[in-house]
């Protein structure tokens, strides 16, 4: 009896210790298995969504598992095809094949993504918890804001309001950011949203170029003396607002901080020539021979200036 019982007892400790050993993989485990298995596969391949449904099993918040469920479906949830559109760019983007009918108009082909709303839905859900796990990873954050981009198109409404939370959240509660693990600071934080916003910019459609504006507008306010910034919504105002007198106002505030600044003296060159305001035009002319970087913009400025003045004799 006493032997039947330690039979028992050494079967029953066997039995735990198996069941122990069997829990005990990792998340860094299961991250270099899919770390091995993308690798043959990619990231939507075979066999990566049921090691996913394991890792998330043992570890529900683990940020490394939320970033491969979240580039899972996003890879499934979108399929490319070639499209015939009428415009010369789409998403900003030039077409990968242009070609003439027979009449010898252009026929532009580009490449296009579609999606699947329920897929996108899951890749949205994944990264979002990451954020919620991660909130000072900039780079989740971001995204999140870059896939809303691609999956909206032509009218980035959720990407734009992401992107005012972002840049709220930063100014607000002024977050130790990482990205990839380097560390963020206030100036990279910046060039970071104005990379983001030269992308809205040249989406070129009304509603992309309105959240350009917006965001800018946004971001001024939180760094008035920014010209970068100023810059920005002056340039809306010039060449999609058509509204020439609110964009000088803003081109002028550029100057006022910053005189030698180069894109805002170019840009009132370019209304003040739409204008023919010739006043203008050399006041501005004068400022780009003194402060043009380049050799040949100096003297370009220099040489419209003295025709103008000659025109005046």
């Amino acid at each position: 009896m006493m032997i039947r019982r330690i039979a028992i007892t050494a079967a029953l400790a066997a039995a735990t210790v198996f069941s122990l050993s069997a829990q005990t993989e990792s998340a860094e485990d299961y991250h270099r298995r899919y770390e091995g298995l993308t690798s043959r596969v990619g990231l939507g391949g075979a066999g990566v969504e049921s090691l996913l449904s394991r890792w998330e099993a043992d570890y529900p918040e683990d940020v490394q598992m939320l970033e491969a469920k979240y580039l899972y479906y996003f890879t499934k949830c979108r399929e490319s095809r070639i499209v015939q559109k009428s415009q010369d760019k789409f998403l900003g983007v030039p077409p990968v094949l242009s070609l003439a009918d027979s009449l010898g108009n252009p026929v532009n082909y580009f490449e296009e993504y579609f999606y699947d709303d329920e897929l996108y839905g899951q890749a949205d859900a994944a990264i979002e918890k990451a954020v919620r796990v991660a909130p000072e990873r900039l780079d989740l954050r971001l995204a999140r804001v870059s896939t809303m981009m691609a999956y909206e198109k032509e009218s980035p409404d959720m990407a734009a309001s992401a992107l005012r939370q972002i840049i709220d959240y930063n100014y607000v509660s002024h977050p130790s950011w990482t990205f990839s693990e380097a560390p963020v600071d206030k100036d990279a934080f910046k060039e970071i949203i104005q990379d983001y916003l030269v992308t809205l910019y040249q989406t070129a459609t009304p509603v992309s170029r309105k959240a350009f504006k917006d965001l800018s507008e946004k971001m001024t306010s939180y760094n008035p003396k920014e010209v970068i910034f100023l810059n920005n919504v002056g340039s809306y105002y010039m060449a999609e607002a058509k509204d020439n007198k609110t964009a000088l106002k803003y081109f002028n505030k550029v100057l006022k901080l910053k005189p030698s600044d180069e894109t805002a003296i170019r840009n009132c060159i370019i209304i003040a020539r739409s204008t023919k305001d010739v006043k203008m035009e050399k006041k501005y002319l004068a400022m780009m021979a003194k402060y043009a970087s380049s050799e040949v913009d100096r003297q370009s400025a220099t040489v419209r200036l003295n025709a103008l003045n000659e025109k005046k004799k």
